[in-house]
């Protein structure tokens, strides 16, 4: 991607990214107090439904003090979903016609993780990677502001964490677009990062097992499966029948 597109991108993507974040925490929030989860959990699985999954959790359990055992269920529910949506996001995709633009857009606001996004949106075509990749990433700056909200709720003092990964793909983008002294040496690149995607949804896969599972327990579980129903199938209209576009 040059960094035309990412901009592009990733302006359009803002809005709808802010309105989806405020109304996903709200909504996890409703969810947790009515399936009785455990304030920290509920609170971890919202905002890693909201904004980037797993990394979310890890930049704001810190911040709420939340055990071993609290990051490992809202992570238990989170890698779940996302290898599901790995292999349920295309096929819904191509059963609808969404064109790649759509799906791209569809996949960064209702998959948790940047990997499980970009993994979707490969299979989808090089639009739907490009606008996925994008607006997902966007997206995960997020984590930002949350994290130094949540330090202020809560009068925490930790360190707050940035997302280096959005800096870097940012400094790719750049040298894509103004360095093309570099062009043949792209395509390796670019080949080593999809052996790096593959290793990590490999990792996110071995991360489940049935011991990950029972500790998760069934009304977390049943909050992040809800959730994500709900801000899967509402962005999906809403991106049908045109009320989200790029």
């Amino acid at each position: 991607m040059d960094l035309h597109q990412v901009i592009e991108a990733g302006r359009s993507g803002f809005i709808y990214t802010a309105a989806s974040i405020f109304l996903t925490l709200l909504l996890g929030w409703l969810l947790g107090r009515s399936l009785k989860v455990g304030k920290r959990v509920s609170y971890l699985i919202s905002t890693g439904t909201a904004i980037c999954g797993g990394s979310a959790i890890a930049a704001i359990a810190p911040i709420t003090m939340a055990s071993e055992e609290e990051i490992a269920v809202s992570l238990g529910t989170v890698f779940l979903l996302n290898s599901i949506a790995l292999f349920l996001f295309p096929p819904i995709g191509s059963a609808l016609h969404m064109s790649q633009s759509q799906f791209g857009l569809w996949a960064a606001l209702a998959i948790h993780d940047t990997s499980s996004v970009v993994g979707a949106s490969t299979k989808y075509g090089l639009i739907a990677l490009a606008v996925g990749t994008t607006v997902k990433l966007a997206r995960a700056l997020w984590i930002v502001p949350l994290s130094i909200g949540t330090a202020i709720a809560n009068k925490s003092k930790a360190k707050i964490q940035w997302p280096w990964f959005i800096l870097f793909f940012c400094l790719a983008a750049v040298a894509n677009t103004y360095l093309p002294l570099f062009h043949d040496l792209y395509p390796e690149l670019k080949h080593l990062g999809v052996l790096g995607l593959t290793v990590t949804l490999f990792l996110i896969g071995t991360g489940l097992s049935k011991k990950t599972l029972s500790e998760v327990g069934v009304r977390p579980l049943l909050q992040g499966i809800i959730l994500w129903i709900i801000v899967g199938t509402s962005t999906l209209l809403l991106i049908m029948y045109g009320w989200i576009h790029l």
